[in-house]
C-alpha cells in the first residue's frame, strides 16, 4: 500500500502551492548529516538526540545508528519553524536501513503558526512499512499527514513506534527537498487513522537540549561483550556489539567458555582489545563493569580509546594500570569497575574502544557493559529460552534376528581388526594400543576412528533388529555412525561413502557398555561400509575393547526412543544433475560473483553465516536479496562459524542454529529454509538432532560436497590452479555437489571455469534443493 490514501482533495492543491513557491528555495536544506552529532546539534544549529529512549545510539558518517528499547523508543530532530510550503519545500528526504519488512512512523510537528510560535506543537504521522532490510532513500512528501497539519509552520521530525526493536537501525542525510517530492513506489507508506498505539513527544519541547539526568529512568547496561562464542571471537572477530574485537595474534591463547575469556599472554606486548563503534556515551554511561578472575600479584593496563571523528583510523587512547585503578587481585572472581571520568582528556561523545595490555599472568573477564549514571552495575546474563523439545523417530519392532552376531574388533592389530578389514584413525588422530584395548584422547570434532565390516559392501539387513555393543571405559561424549556405500560398491567413485547416520554414544550408554540397535541408523543396510567414532567433544580419554554386533540385550538395559537426525547428502539424486552450493566468503567479492553468475544464467545455492549476513557493512544482506530475486537458493550455515559438534553443550550448538535462523528471518522474513551446512563439513549426532529440533522438521537436509575445489588449500598458494586440478579429479569421480568459497581471488577468477566444466560434462546446473528433488523447490525452467 503506497500513498493511495493520500489521493483526496486538497492534495492537488498543495502540490499547486508548494509548485508556485518553488522558486523561493534553490536547493535542498540538509538538516541533518550528523557531522555536528557530538555538539548535541544538527546542520541547522538545533537539538536532536533521542532523549535516552534507545538502547544505543551513535553516529558514523552521514548517519546515525541506534537500537530502540521498545516501542516507546524515538530519535527527532528539531529546527526553527520552518515555512516550508512558502519558501517551496515539498516533502523530506532521508536514508533508513532496519530490518527486512519492518515499519516505523514518522511525526511531523507543527504549530499554529510561524509567527505566533509559542513553543508548543501538534503531531501528525505517517507509517511507512515494508523496509527492503538494506539501507533506501525514502522522499515524503507534504500530504498526507493526519491531524490536519500546517505545513507552513513545521518545527520539527520524529521517528518512532519501530515494529522491530532490540536490533540495530539507522537513519542518514536527513535533508529537505526543495521542490515537488513525486510519490514513491516503496516502501509502502500509509497515513495513520488512528494514534491510539503511538504516543507523541509532546512532553518534549521541540527546541529544548537532550535530557541530562545523570541515569536516565528507562536506561540500562549496554552490552559489550558475554563471550557467548568462541568462533564469534576469534573466528569472526566479533563483540557483542557488531563490532571488532581481538588479541591480534598477540596472546598465546584466546579461550572462550562459559561467557568468560581466558587471556594468556604471550609477553609483556600482548593485547587485547573490543570496539564500540564511536558511542557518544555522554549524560547516560558514567563507566565500564566486568568481571576479572585473576591470580595474587596480576596487573596489567587498561586503556580507552577515543577519535575526534566518528570513522576516523586516528584513535587516540588514555591508559591506566590496575594499580592507578587501585584493582587487587586474590584468585577469585570479582566485579570491577571505573568511571569514564578516571581517564582524564578522553572525549565520550566518541568512544572508539576499551584495550587491555600488558598483562603479566592470564585473566579470565566476564561480561563487560557500559552502567548507566554514576552508579557501577553489573550485566545481568538473560536466562536461556526454553529448548525446543528433541524429535523423536518411530522405529519399527524388529524380532530377533535368526543370524548371528560377530565380534568386529578387540584391538589385538593396530592395522585390521578381528574380520581381517582395516581400522584406523583419521590422520593426526591421537590413539593408543595395548593390552587388547585402544584409547583415543581427542577433542577434535572433525577427527574419527573406522572399523571396516568389508572393502566393498556389507549386507546386514538380516541383522536388523541386532545390537552395536560397545565395551568402553571412560568418556562416551562421542558419536557413533554407520556408513552406508556408493550404489556401485566403488570406493573410487563420489561420493565415498555416500552418507551415514549418527547417534549419541552416551544416550545408549551405562559405565562400561554401550548398546544401539542397528535400526536406529537410518541407512541402506543392505550396501554399508563399517562403523565410525566421530564427533568427539572432550579431551577425555575413551578406552574401548570390543565392538560387535549381538542379538541380544543385557536383561536390565534399557533402550532410549530413536532421535530425529536428518538426511546427511553428499550429491544429487536427479539424474544428470549438478549444483553450485557456495559457502560464505569475502563480500569484496561478491560484485564478481554476481556478474558471473548472471553471465553463466545458472542458479545455485548460497549458505550464509548469520553474523555476518546482518553487520551492515559488508553489503551481504543486499547482495544475498539481490541473489535471491535472480533465483538462487538461500541456505543456512550457523550463526558463527564454528564446529558445531565440538561444541561443548547443546545450548551452544542451540544458540548457534537459533540465532542463525533468526539472522536469515530478518532479512528473508518469509523464507523457511531446511537446508544447513555445518561449517567446515563437521557433523555428528548432537548437531543433527538439535538441527531437526530447532527447525522442527525431522528430515532438514545437512548438505555435503562430492566435488571439493579445495580452495582452502591452494587459494592462496603459489599454485592456485590446483583448484581447477580438484575439481577435475572429483567431477571424474562422479561428483555432483560442490563446495567453495569466495574468501579468495584466484578461486573468484576459476569459478568460470568451475561452470564451463560442469557444463562441458552435460549435466544440467541447478540449485540443491532442485537436485536433490525437494518437492518444495521452485520448477525447473
Amino acid at each position: 500500500m503506497l500513498f493511495e490514501r493520500w489521493l483526496a482533495a486538497g492534495l492537488v492543491g498543495l502540490l499547486t502551492a508548494a509548485g508556485t513557491n518553488a522558486q523561493a528555495c534553490t536547493s535542498n536544506l540538509v538538516i541533518d548529516n550528523f557531522t555536528k552529532w557530538t555538539s548535541g546539534v544538527n546542520n541547522l544549529e538545533s537539538p536532536n538526540g533521542d532523549d535516552g529512549s534507545m538502547d544505543f545510539i551513535a553516529a558514523a558518517t552521514g548517519q546515525v545508528i541506534f537500537t530502540p528499547r521498545d516501542s516507546t523508543s524515538y530519535f527527532y530532530e528539531s529546527f526553527e519553524c520552518q515555512t516550508a510550503v512558502t519558501n517551496g519545500y515539498g516533502g523530506l528526504q532521508f536514508t533508513v536501513e532496519g530490518p527486512a519488512g519492518a515499519s516505523f512512523a514518522l511525526e511531523l510537528q507543527t504549530t499554529s503558526s510561524c509567527s505566533a510560535n509559542d513553543g508548543t506543537h501538534k503531531s501528525h504521522y505517517i507509517i511507512i512499512e515494508n523496509l527492503t532490510g538494506s539501507r533506501q532513500t525514502i522522499n515524503v512528501p507534504l500530504v498526507g499527514f493526519d491531524n490536519e497539519p500546517n505545513y507552513d509552520a513545521v518545527v520539527g521530525w520524529v521517528w518512532a513506534a519501530f515494529s522491530q526493536p532490540n536490533v540495530q537501525w539507522s537513519i542518514g542525510n536527513i535533508t529537505w527537498i526543495c521542490g515537488n517530492v513525486a510519490q514513491p513506489t516503496s516502501p509502502g507508506v500509509t497515513s495513520l487513522p488512528t494514534r491510539s498505539t503511538i504516543g507523541p513527544t509532546a512532553t518534549r519541547s521541540t527546541i529544548s537540549p537532550p535530557v541530562t539526568t545523570s541515569q536516565p529512568a528507562t536506561c540500562s547496561n549496554l552490552l559489550i561483550d558475554d563471550w557467548a562464542s568462541q568462533s564469534r571471537l576469534t573466528f569472526l572477530g566479533y563483540n557483542a556489539m557488531g563490532q571488532a574485537t581481538s588479541d591480534d595474534g598477540t596472546m598465546s591463547s584466546v579461550v572462550v567458555s562459559n561467557n568468560r575469556v581466558l587471556l594468556n599472554p604471550k609477553d609483556s606486548n600482548s593485547y587485547f582489545y573490543s570496539q564500540f563503534g564511536c558511542l557518544n556515551a555522554n549524560n547516560r554511561y558514567g563507566g565500564i563493569s566486568f568481571r576479572v578472575r585473576a591470580a595474587r600479584g596480576t596487573s596489567f593496563s587498561v586503556a580507552l580509546g577515543w577519535s575526534d571523528a566518528c570513522g576516523s583510523n586516528d584513535v587516540k587512547t588514555v591508559s591506566l594500570t590496575t594499580a592507578q585503578l587501585k584493582w587487587t587481585f586474590d584468585g577469585t572472581e570479582k566485579l570491577y569497575s571505573f568511571p569514564l571520568s578516571a581517564f582524564g582528556g578522553v572525549d565520550t561523545t566518541k568512544l572508539d574502544m576499551i584495550f587491555f595490555t600488558g598483562l603479566n599472568a592470564g585473566i579470565i573477564l566476564g561480561p563487560m557493559s557500559f552502567y548507566c549514571g554514576s552508579t557501577a552495575s553489573e550485566y545481568t546474563l538473560p536466562a536461556a529460552s526454553p529448548a525446543p523439545s528433541a524429535l523423536t523417530r518411530t522405529t519399527t519392532q524388529v524380532a530377533a534376528p535368526s543370524a548371528k552376531g560377530y565380534v568386529i574388533d578387540t584391538f589385538t592389530n593396530e592395522n585390521t581388526n578381528s574380520l581381517g578389514e582395516w581400522h584406523g584413525p583419521d590422520e593426526g588422530m591421537a590413539v593408543t594400543f595395548g593390552n587388547n584395548a585402544m584409547t583415543i584422547r581427542t577433542n577434535d570434532s572433525d577427527q574419527s576412528w573406522n572399523t571396516q565390516l568389508t572393502n566393498k559392501c556389507a549386507d546386514l539387513r538380516n541383522l536388523t533388529g541386532g545390537y552395536l555393543h560397545i565395551a568402553y571405559s571412560g568418556s562416551n561424549k562421542f558419536s557413533i555412525a554407520l556408513q552406508q556405500h556408493n550404489s556401485k560398491c566403488n570406493e573410487t567413485m563420489a561420493p565415498y561413502p555416500e552418507t551415514w547416520d549418527s547417534v549419541e554414544a552416551s544416550r545408549y550408554a551405562t559405565a562400561t557398555d554401550i548398546y544401539v540397535p542397528i535400526n536406529h541408523f537410518s541407512v541402506n543396510l543392505g550396501r554399508v561400509i563399517g562403523f565410525n567414532f566421530r564427533g568427539f567433544y572432550t579431551a577425555e580419554p575413551t578406552t574401548i575393547t570390543k565392538v560387535e554386533i549381538t542379538t541380544s540385550l543385557p536383561s536390565n538395559f534399557k533402550i532410549p526412543p530413536k532421535l530425529a537426525s536428518g538426511r546427511l547428502v553428499f550429491s544429487c539424486t536427479r539424474p544428470n544433475s549438478f549444483a553450485f552450493a557456495v559457502d560464505d566468503g569475502n563480500p569484496e567479492y561478491i560484485p564478481q560473483v554476481m556478474k558471473i553468475l548472471k553471465e553463466a544464467n545458472i542458479p545455485l545455492t548460497f549458505f550464509t553465516v548469520g553474523l555476518p549476513l546482518l553487520d551492515p557493512n559488508t553489503g551481504l544482506a543486499a547482495a544475498y536479496k539481490d541473489m535471491a530475486s535472480r533465483g538462487h537458493q538461500i541456505a543456512l550455515h550457523s550463526y558463527t562459524h564454528p564446529k558445531m559438534e565440538g561444541l561443548a553443550t547443546e545450548q551452544a550448538i542451540d544458540w548457534e542454529i537459533q540465532n542463525d535462523i533468526g539472522a536469515v528471518r530478518q532479512v528473508f522474513p518469509t523464507l523457511r529454509s531446511s537446508y544447513f551446512r555445518p561449517p567446515f563439513g563437521t557433523e555428528g549426532a548432537r548437531m543433527r538432532q538439535r538441527l531437526a529440533a530447532n527447525l522442527n522438521d525431522p528430515e532438514p537436509y545437512i548438505v555435503g560436497w562430492s566435488i571439493d575445489v579445495e580452495d582452502w588449500l591452494w587459494a592462496d598458494s603459489p599454485t592456485p590452479n590446483k583448484q581447477l586440478d580438484a575439481f577435475k579429479r572429483d567431477l571424474a569421480k562422479g561428483g555432483n555437489l560442490m563446495v567453495m568459497h569466495y574468501l579468495h581471488q584466484s578461486t573468484v577468477d576459476l569459478l568460470p571455469e568451475f561452470i564451463k566444466l560442469a557444463k562441458a560434462s552435460g549435466k544440467r546446473l541447478m540449485r540443491v534443493d532442485q537436485c536433490l528433488e525437494d518437492p518444495k523447490a521452485p520448477a525447473l525452467t
